[in-house]
């Protein structure tokens, strides 16, 4: 009999000593921050987050307060990627307005410091969930949070762009064509195993791309355990991880949050497909998306495969992503070693979606 494997939270959660790829040179950190700072007091003890499996995070625990620090990772990087200075603008844009988001305290772009590029940001103390079916809680907290993180996302995407300074954070239009285009060079250059399926996506998805309808901030990587909730309240009180935020359609960021209704549990994870949702207070996805049309304004959502599939196949690219980090020796995180094992199997549901929206 074999022991269980970790859940996402026991694999993810917490925080350990620095990975020795990653150590920090700690007392020219707390010069800089000495700087730079405001109201800091050093020196800081450094500890690094388990997850944050792209950018290498660290929790800065000093005297007076604890600090987050996020920072590219050292070595061969795939251009476009670990774009710290997009994070770093985007939450310094949305802090401002009330957005649940960490207060920003300030960017370097000296790599005499620390060797890469890195930001230092408040550490939002309270729950981050791994699991959709949130198995500690009760039916009325899970509506709740399910809903909280739905005009979560609302806001983001009702957020006017050029009134917080950020109409330079993406070009408009054909928000779709040029996010495939992207995905598909990062596959491209990460390559490890040729995937039919891909092959055929890469060729189908920008001959069939859906109407740009609308442009918002986007996140990239909209799920539930990329925020924090309060410590005991149903509410969203920062959420986490922008690296791939932009400017883009609405829908892109919404239908990747909807994937997990279509997902089965996987590990802990935010999957939701086979629950019933009914008995657990989670909105189905027809819910889900009444309440997210309700907050933007919109009537309803076209058929979602295409967004699904074009989704999936996003999830790929990011996984080849990674395990082409491996295979360079830049991986933030022990978990990237199982990336590669899940292209085929995201391929393999991308395509699936695809012929349910038409592909042949």
């Amino acid at each position: 009999m074999t022991d269980a494997a970790p859940t996402a939270e026991e694999t993810f959660s917490g925080t350990r000593e620095v990975d020795a790829r990653h150590r920090l040179d700690v007392g020219a950190l707390d010069a800089w921050m000495a700087v730079h700072v405001e109201g800091y007091a050093g020196p800081p003890e450094v500890r690094q987050f388990k997850g944050g499996q792209s950018n290498p995070t660290y929790q800065l625990i000093t005297p007076r307060r604890k600090y987050v620090l996020r920072r590219k990772p050292p070595g061969k990087l795939l251009p476009s990627a670990h774009a710290v200075d997009r994070e770093f603008k985007v939450i310094s844009a949305l802090f401002p307005t009330g957005f649940p988001v960490a207060r920003p305290f300030a960017l370097c772009t000296d790599d005499a410091v620390l060797g890469t590029w890195f930001y230092v940001m408040d550490m939002v103390e309270g729950r981050v969930i791994w699991d959709g079916a949130m198995p500690d809680s009760q039916p009325a907290e899970r509506s709740a949070v399910y809903a909280a993180m739905i005009a979560a996302l609302a806001q983001l995407h009702t957020t006017d762009v050029a009134h917080v300074g950020l109409s330079d954070f993406g070009k408009p239009g054909n928000y779709f064509g040029r996010q495939i285009d992207r995905w598909t060079k990062q596959y491209v250059a990460s390559v490890t195993q040729d995937i039919p399926a891909i092959n055929k996506l890469i060729d189908w998805l920008p001959k069939t791309l859906p109407a740009d309808d609308r442009t918002s901030i986007v996140h990239g990587d909209y799920r539930l355990d990329n925020m924090i909730l309060h410590p005991t309240e149903p509410r969203v009180a920062a959420v986490l991880d922008w690296e791939l935020s932009t400017l883009g359609n609405p829908l892109a960021d919404f239908s990747y949050l909807l994937m997990n209704w279509a997902m089965p549990q996987e590990g802990g994870r935010s999957g939701l497909a086979g629950l019933d949702l009914k008995a657990l207070g989670i909105p189905t996805i027809d819910e889900a998306v009444a309440q997210y049309c309700n907050a933007t304004g919109r009537d309803g959502l076209p058929e979602l495969d295409w967004y699904f599939a074009y989704n999936t196949f996003r999830l790929a690219a990011i996984c080849q992503g990674i395990a082409g980090r491996v295979r360079d020796g830049t991986a933030s995180s022990p978990q990237a070693l199982s990336m590669a094992a899940r292209v085929p199997l995201l391929a393999a549901a991308a395509e699936t979606f695809a012929r349910k929206a038409g592909l042949d």
